[in-house]
């Protein structure tokens, strides 16, 4: 079945979209807007275990803070040009 985007959801891939997220390289990552930790970390891991966002391509030791990237698929759903399967 597929879901759309909740409104946290969609807040969190904007202000990825707009280069204000940080996000730490783990398996349970943490994201960081504008130098805040985001306090709704389970929408944070949910948007990544549904690959739409992700860590930037450089820099992946475990623990290090990265930019926060969106994928492919993430920036179609911002769009709302595609719907995501529920993780």
């Amino acid at each position: 079945m597929a879901i759309e985007l909740n409104h946290r959801e969609r807040a969190t891939l904007r202000a990825v979209a707009a280069g204000h997220a940080e996000i730490s390289c783990s398996c349970e990552p943490d994201l960081f807007v504008d130098g805040l930790s985001c306090s709704d970390q389970t929408t944070t891991r949910a948007l990544v275990r549904r690959g739409l966002i992700e860590p930037a391509p450089d820099g992946h030791t475990c623990g290090e803070r990265v930019p926060a990237v969106l994928t492919a698929a993430g920036t179609k759903a911002l769009r709302g040009t595609e719907t995501v399967a529920a993780a």
